[in-house]
This record gives C-alpha cells, sequence and structure tokens, in this order.
C-alpha cells in the first residue's frame, strides 16, 4: 500500500499528465502569458459547433462540426448573419478550414477527407486524403499547416496535399498536445489547445512554444443561460492586424487585443 506521501505524488503526477503534461497557460515554467483586453464584441451563432475560423475581405468564414450538423459558412462580421452556406453531407464532421488564395480547404475528422472549394461560389472542386485525424490547418502563405490533436503538426503542399514536413511541439514541460484549430499570426503559429481556455503560440522553425494566451473568463456569467462547449476558433485579420476568437456553441465572437506579457 502506498504511503501518504507516495499517494498525494502519485496523484500530482496523475493530474499532470492529464494537463497536456503540465503545459499552458497555468503552468508556463518561464513561458510568457498574454492576457487579453476585448476591443469588441460581435454576435455569434450559438448553435455553430465551431471547428474553423478565418477572415478574408470583411468576412468571417466558418467551418462547423457534429454529424449532419457541418458546414462551411460565411459570416457577416457584425451583426453575426450567415451569408453563405454549404453543408455537409452528415457522414462527415466538419473540422478546420483556411483560406489558400481564392480557395477554402476544410477538413474532417475522422473521414480521413478534405474539400477544397471555391471561395466565391463554395463549389467543391476537389477532395484531398491524410491518413490522421482531421482537426484545425492554416495558411502561411507557402505550406498548408494542420493539426490532428496530437502534438505533432502536418505540412502539406497546398497543390498536392503532400505530407512535406512535421513539427513536434513542445513547451518547457514537454511535448503539448490536443493542438486544435490553428491560425498563423504574423510568422508564429496560434493554436487552441482543447478543453483548456489557452492559446499557444509556436515558433514554426522549432515547434517550440514562445508564449501563452490565457482567455479565461472570456464568456462572461449572462453568456452561460444555454450551453456551451470549448474555447475553440482563431481567425486574423491581416489587413488591419485584429484579431478574433469565440468557441464552440458560443453566442459570441470576441475582437481582443494581447496583453502582457504577465
Amino acid at each position: 500500500m502506498l504511503g501518504l506521501s507516495a499517494l498525494v505524488g502519485a496523484v500530482l503526477v496523475f493530474f499532470c499528465l492529464n494537463l497536456q503534461g503540465c503545459s499552458g497557460p497555468g503552468n508556463s515554467n518561464g513561458i510568457p502569458v498574454y492576457s487579453y483586453l476585448i476591443v469588441n464584441t460581435y454576435p455569434h451563432d450559438r448553435h455553430a459547433f465551431t471547428e474553423g475560423l478565418a477572415f478574408e475581405d470583411g468576412f468571417l468564414y466558418e467551418g462547423t462540426g457534429r454529424y449532419g450538423n457541418s458546414s462551411l459558412r460565411k459570416v457577416q462580421l457584425e451583426a453575426g448573419d450567415v451569408l453563405q452556406i454549404r453543408e455537409l453531407s452528415p457522414e462527415f464532421f466538419g473540422e478546420g478550414i483556411t483560406i489558400c488564395g481564392d480557395e477554402i480547404v476544410q477538413l474532417t475528422y475522422r473521414s480521413h477527407v478534405g474539400f477544397v472549394y471555391d471561395r466565391s461560389t463554395f463549389e467543391l472542386l476537389r477532395e484531398f486524403h491524410y491518413s490522421t485525424e482531421g482537426w484545425g490547418i492554416t495558411y502561411d502563405g507557402e505550406r498548408l499547416i494542420m493539426s490532428d490533436g496530437t502534438s505533432t503538426l502536418h505540412f502539406l503542399d497546398p497543390q498536392t496535399f503532400e505530407e512535406t514536413g512535421q513539427l513536434e511541439v513542445s513547451d518547457n514541460n514537454g511535448p503539448v498536445t490536443n493542438l486544435n484549430e490553428l491560425e498563423y499570426v504574423q510568422g508564429e503559429i496560434y493554436a487552441n489547445v482543447w478543453k483548456t481556455d489557452g492559446i499557444a503560440i509556436i515558433a514554426p522553425a522549432t515547434g517550440r512554444v514562445v508564449g501563452w494566451v490565457d482567455l479565461e473568463g472570456l464568456l462572461g456569467l449572462d453568456d452561460l443561460s444555454q450551453p456551451v462547449d470549448v474555447l475553440n476558433g482563431i481567425a486574423y485579420d491581416a489587413e488591419s492586424d485584429r484579431l478574433f476568437v469565440t468557441g464552440k456553441l458560443w453566442p459570441k465572437l470576441f475582437e481582443i487585443e494581447l496583453l502582457g506579457p504577465a
């Protein structure tokens, strides 16, 4: 039988292993942690199970998930109105999206298939396949960067969708797992970490987490009158240097400014 001190130690180890290896804003271990200022608040469809988010030419583009409810949407920012929608076949669970020139790329969860659409019409142009699960995806201007729920990011050729490399993501506590929705922001990869209020800021050359964004408390108590799910959804307006975040089934979308590091 374990003694009390050994038992406490075992519990702490278990806790750490189940908190992304003790990674995250609350366990930054010397990595800068940024807080936030809410610049603007916009309405968001609280029935949208947000899996991917992007911003281009004044509009939001959103990918939603769940079997039978997955879609690709064009959304008016200020009012939150859905201006255009393409629904996925019920056998697909939609995941991350990104804009790549005049096209939109959308992943699916466990079907190992992605879709490429015309950005203007949402016409399906082609499909591609991958061996992992599909979680998040972004575009750095040269490569597609894809997450699969592990600590590994995959680089894909945007024309052939062949994998051209991998990146292992870690911080001072070890591998950072559950990497989800991605956004490329001023030379760095921003990644939602599933089931946390944290966004990891990742150096694409090394895979090291160079900063954490702590978004705890972003949703107020008045926003919780109906069920909500986790933080998920990052979009960057490169032209106006604006950062947007939301979550699955959230009634609001926020434009935020990063403060800190703390």
